[in-house]
């Protein structure tokens, strides 16, 4: 007997749902098997993503190397991690001390990242920076200090780490960027320019290697929401209310947890990029390609209503 039409459809809404559920668990256990007895190395664990994706690889059975510039707060990572794990089932993490904003100490953080288990599986570079301010009031030297810690700092890490994977054949580098690496803008101009600079970096490097085996991951996301959600209520109205509502999706955050769990689905499924925004910066990129001088419109407005309600 044929079921009616009013009835199959949202019969099959349901079945779709559900093998979409089961799909996105199965690879989510897939993930952790796939990284057990792995190297990975995460360059800022002592973030919010980084003690996130410590605690998911931890889990999983990697040997994790935890790097941040902070030891008591790598230590505390440490005991949080152990204190109730299985030793039969993961490793005991190792530490160590990094700080992209002290270029010169790089050469010997490799050297004992490197040390540690002899080799590196997977590269997390997921340190970085903030800054929003108009271009004429940042300095010299903090544009440079943003360099050292966006782009200089993992980009000389990768190619730290690269001897080790090139005679195996075997690697993954996974740069955690920003959606600012691919579309600028205002009052973020030294952020947006190093998030471009690591972007390109790496997107050259994914070339260079592949060969190799090497795979090579760039993860572009909206800014990271580590707040606590506030309670829901109706906004109020602004003027100019396409560019406001272009700005605030520009700057929709994305949670620590989500985006530690895309970054083991990456690592797990060997994506080369991802970007983990909402539809209004997704289409915004498009626009960037296709319609620049509509684009530039729309935020040269948002900049205009800033400054007027400034004043």
């Amino acid at each position: 007997m044929d079921l009616p039409s009013v009835i199959l459809l949202p019969l099959l809404v349901v079945v779709a749902a559900g093998v979409y559920y089961i799909y996105n668990e199965v690879m989510r256990f897939m993930s952790k098997s796939l990284v057990r007895n792995k190297v990975v190395v995460i360059s800022d664990a002592v973030s919010g993503v980084g003690t996130e994706c410590a605690q998911l690889f931890h889990k999983g059975g990697a040997r994790l190397i935890l790097c941040g510039s902070s030891w008591d707060k790598l230590e505390s990572l440490y005991e949080s991690l152990t204190s109730d794990a299985d030793p039969k089932e993961t490793f005991a993490p190792k530490l160590v001390i990094l700080d992209f904003s002290d270029m010169e100490s790089m050469e010997d953080v490799v050297a004992e990242v490197l040390e540690c288990y002899g080799c590196v599986d997977v590269l997390i570079c997921n340190s970085s920076m903030k800054l929003k301010a108009p271009v004429q009031s940042v300095s010299l030297e903090l544009d440079r200090n943003i360099m050292d810690i966006n782009y200089f700092g993992p980009s000389t890490l990768a190619k730290g780490v690269l001897p080790t994977m090139v005679p195996r054949r075997s690697g993954h580098i996974i740069l955690v960027n920003s959606i600012q690496g691919r579309l600028a803008v205002p009052f973020r101009s030294s952020y947006a320019a190093s998030k471009h600079a690591a972007q390109a970096f790496f997107d050259c490097l994914r070339a260079e290697v592949e060969e190799y085996g090497i795979v090579v991951s760039t993860i572009n996301h909206t800014y990271i929401d580590a707040s606590t959600p506030p309670p829901a209520e109706d906004p109020a109205p602004k003027p100019n209310s396409l560019a406001a509502f272009v700005a605030s999706q520009l700057t929709h955050g994305v949670r620590p947890p989500a985006l530690a769990n895309e970054i083991m689905l990456t690592v797990n499924r060997k994506r080369k990029e991802v970007v983990l925004a909402h539809p209004i910066p997704r289409v915004a990129l498009y626009l960037r390609s296709l319609f620049p001088s509509f684009l530039f419109s729309v935020l040269s407005a948002g900049v205009k209503d800033s400054v007027l309600a400034e004043q």
